[in-house]
């Protein structure tokens, strides 16, 4: 076996794990208080939560978390207006956290790019599958064409994207080694095929 893919697998494990480990929390260090709703927030060029929690007497408290770890003191509704306005406060106040963002787990519309992109790997990665099935039934053998690895190879990719964003180290790992290997079998499949037409040629 040659040494580069082995060197370009490991390469790709060290940049997925460095890139998962190198952006900064979501919410900074702070552990989010039983029962929060979140509501994003952008200041500046930072991004980040109000917390929002209602206690047992029905009054409810916030917080500032950015993704650059600050986070703020506990504070009320008076000062909630203070420092966002009206308009925010009172979004802030009646809006509960959408159901969709609390059962994809995200904060934010913008995220949904990230959840389409990973389901989208999902699908192109699942479904190279039934195409080998699809394709082996048909020739009443076991058969791996060329399109299985190619949407290995795409949905690999995609899934590792989505796992760096995710911050979900088990998913990088999972991906990386996969993504080396099918660019691998494809290049091999050129190689031969180059070499046949040589042959007949």
């Amino acid at each position: 076996m040659k040494p580069g893919p082995v060197l370009a697998m490991i390469g790709l494990l060290f940049l997925g794990v460095y890139l998962v480990w190198s952006r900064p929390s979501p919410l900074g260090d702070a552990a989010l208080r039983p029962g929060a709703t979140l509501f994003e927030l952008r200041i500046a060029q930072t991004k980040g939560v109000i917390e929002r929690v209602r206690d047992e007497s029905g009054e409810m408290t916030f917080r500032v978390l950015m993704r650059d770890g600050h986070a703020s003191e506990v504070f009320g509704e008076q000062r909630l207006r203070e420092l966002y306005g009206r308009e925010v406060a009172d979004r802030v106040l009646v809006q509960g956290q959408n159901s969709l963002f609390r059962v994809l787990n995200i904060t934010g519309w913008t995220s949904l790019f990230w959840i389409a992109l990973g389901l989208t790997g999902q699908i192109v990665f699942a479904g190279r599958t039934f195409v080998q099935w699809f394709v082996s039934e048909r020739a009443r053998k076991s058969v791996v064409p060329d399109l299985y690895w190619y949407m290995a190879l795409v949905g690999a990719t995609l899934l590792f994207a989505y796992f760096v964003w995710r911050r979900d180290v088990i998913g990088v790992l999972g991906q990386s080694t996969g993504v080396v290997i099918y660019a691998r079998n494809l290049r091999l499949i050129r190689k031969q095929q180059r070499r046949d037409r040589a042959a007949a040629g």
